[in-house]
């Protein structure tokens, strides 16, 4: 399956858009597949970074990443997100995966380059509740550029969202 999540209920067609970081890419449609969806249980402009272990992850990462815990998915936010990620609602939308293609299988996404209609949409209250029925562990921390610097230097897979609206220090 693959999904859209959005604070929107109300979207009947999904049309291409071109993003003004990728100009030199045609405008799609995106997706996100399973796996990856819970990255996506969040405000959209929230700051989050994502890990989860890799083939390559050192013992010493799984330790200080993971130690104490008992899932091997973390996800971190900052507290100033926290009111907006307990009262925001989101939408998420499932599409047919046959009219997607695969983009970047590391972060499970998918693009179509034409119009895409939903197959279903659900809403999604209570944010918090299922990101803990996902069996990950959320992390919510007053800055996330500690954990930023650590994971950029560590062997764990990661997914970084959102990271200019993050604070600064």
């Amino acid at each position: 399956m693959l999904y859209h999540f959005s604070e929107d209920p109300n979207i009947k067609l999904f049309t291409p858009r071109q993003l003004e970081y990728r100009l030199d890419e045609p405008a799609m449609v995106w997706a996100i597949d399973a796996f990856y969806a819970v990255h996506y249980y969040f405000p959209r402009d929230c700051p989050r970074i994502c890990l989860w272990p890799m083939k390559g992850t050192t013992a010493e990462d799984r330790e200080r990443f993971f130690g104490l815990s008992c899932t091997e998915r973390l996800l971190a936010i900052e507290s100033a997100w926290l009111d907006r990620l307990r009262t925001t609602v989101l939408y998420r939308y499932r599409f047919d995966d046959a009219d997607f293609e695969l983009y970047e299988a590391n972060a499970g996404y998918y693009t179509a380059t034409k119009e895409v209609k939903p197959v279903s949409v659900e809403r999604m209250d209570d944010l918090l509740q299922w990101i803990v029925s996902a069996g990950v562990e959320l992390r919510v921390m007053p800055s996330l550029q500690q954990l930023r610097d650590a994971v950029l230097t560590s062997t764990v897979n990661f997914s970084m969202i959102r990271m200019k609206n993050a604070r600064s220090t």
